[in-house]
């Protein structure tokens, strides 16, 4: 799964609100280096780690499911 355009999301909403790295860490309760590293693209966040960031920033967060059929 892509997480890049969440993770572009929750970045340029963060800067937006002019809020640092160090600041939605401690909002959200996610670690100041694994945010840094999602925002890097470094690492791929948890569902549950995309809704604290999202929640801090006043985000709502949708998330789709696709069946993919295989191939015949």
């Amino acid at each position: 799964m892509h997480f890049n355009t969440l993770i572009l999301a929750i970045k340029e909403r963060r800067k937006m609100l002019n809020v640092s790295q160090e600041a939605l860490a401690d909002i959200s309760g996610v670690g100041l280096r694994t945010l840094k590293q999602f925002e890097s693209g470094k690492n791929n966040p948890t569902a549950e780690t995309l809704s604290k960031l999202g929640d801090a920033l006043g985000l709502e967060l949708t998330f789709q499911i696709k069946k993919i059929e295989p191939n015949q």
